[in-house]
């Protein structure tokens, strides 16, 4: 065998993923991390035109400017973030733009300040660009939530960035406005980048989303299609940051991907423009499944925080064997340690899935896991 680049030596494949194409058939699957429900219809009927009138070329790098500058009007109306079409950039989803970022600004030497836990995406893209990973605690006791004090006191000289992000996953939890105005004026205080990943900012519940963007120019901010409006497979994220960073990322985007799809943009282009109704029908179906989740796992004497947003939760288990008797039963889980140091106890568990499902999951859980 040829040996492989050194910088693939810090990388494991995902465990989610593992679990996910080992799961038996007739399994509830409570690991992965995608709504289980349709695109809407009208973005389908958009991208079925796109298709119909051979609209399947390239894109601009950049994305369409149409896309660019309806998420232009998106970031000012929902974040409150000044930007135009020109800082915009339509990316592979929201990984490429994590990926992108990360390439751009983040070397050897480099430290990057990481929420713990964490999604594991955001461990493997520090690690390829060559920087070191400086945990940040997120206890269980703050409900999981990143604090600015905590925050604070990992700064140092070789402080480069730090990756947020609120909702979170794997815990659910959101950040408070407080904090993340204290962290933005931190970046500036401080000159470190924010690399914000607000992919679940319209999953929330009873809370509201802010953006570090708002007070602070060292931000890059990630968003994208996949979960607000179930178009994972589609692949269609967008990036913010001021003129100088946006053209640095963009030197890596125009030479490894060239351009999003772009019959996917087109739909992209009709989930912004068009009816919201299928987005406040999915929150609100989520909430109800974070709440019977929650309800059944405290029950069961497995401590869970009410996750505010996204639809993870993260409860407090022990037992190191409970992922693979939950999978034995036929529930799949995922072990809180593939998130950070800060993990091992807890368990991942998705409600991306019916409440029906939820509901049998839980039963087997109570009868065959936990009490069995």
């Amino acid at each position: 065998m040829i040996n492989p680049a050194s910088r693939t030596n810090t990388i494991e494949l995902s465990q989610i993923r593992k679990m996910f194409e080992a799961t038996k058939p007739g399994a509830i699957n409570l690991g992965i991390g995608e709504p289980d429900f349709d695109v809407p219809q009208n973005i389908k009927d958009a991208m079925k035109k796109s298709i119909d009138e051979n609209d399947t070329h390239y894109s601009p790098n950049k994305g369409y400017i149409e896309l660019r500058e309806e998420i232009a009007k998106k970031f000012k109306k929902d974040n409150d973030i000044k930007t135009n079409s020109e800082n915009i950039i339509v990316t592979v989803g929201a990984s490429e733009a994590l990926y992108a970022s990360t390439q751009a600004f983040i070397e050897k030497g480099d430290e990057v300040l990481l929420p713990n836990p964490s999604f594991l995406l955001y461990e493997a893209v520090i690690n390829l660009a060559g920087g070191d990973i400086i945990p940040v605690d997120c206890k269980m006791e703050n409900e999981f939530k990143l604090k600015a004090e905590d925050v604070q006191e990992k700064i140092t000289k070789n402080t480069k960035a730090i990756i947020l992000n609120s909702p979170s996953n794997p815990t659910g939890a959101v950040m408070e406005k407080e904090d993340i105005k204290a962290i933005a004026d931190l970046s500036m205080d401080k000159n470190f980048l924010i690399i914000s990943d607000e992919i679940y900012e319209k999953i929330i519940y009873d809370k509201k989303h802010h953006s570090p963007a708002k007070y602070s120019d060292n931000v890059i901010t990630i968003n994208g299609f996949s979960k607000t409006y179930a178009m994972t497979g589609l692949r269609v994220g967008y990036l913010t940051a001021n003129d100088e960073h946006t053209e640095e990322i963009f030197k890596i985007h125009q030479n490894s991907i060239a351009c999003a799809n772009s019959t996917a943009q087109r739909g992209a282009i009709e989930a912004l423009t068009g009816p919201q109704d299928e987005v406040n029908k999915m929150v609100n179906e989520f909430k109800k499944r974070r709440n019977l989740i929650v309800k059944r796992l405290n029950e069961m004497g497995h401590e869970t925080v009410n996750a505010e947003g996204a639809f993870y939760v993260f409860p407090k288990i022990e037992d190191e064997n409970f992922v693979k008797k939950a999978a034995d039963a036929g529930v799949v889980t995922v072990s809180g340690a593939a998130f950070g140091s800060n993990g091992k106890g807890h368990v991942r568990m998705s409600y991306a899935n019916s409440y029906e499902n939820i509901e049998k999951a839980m039963n087997i859980l109570e009868e065959r896991v936990t009490n069995g």
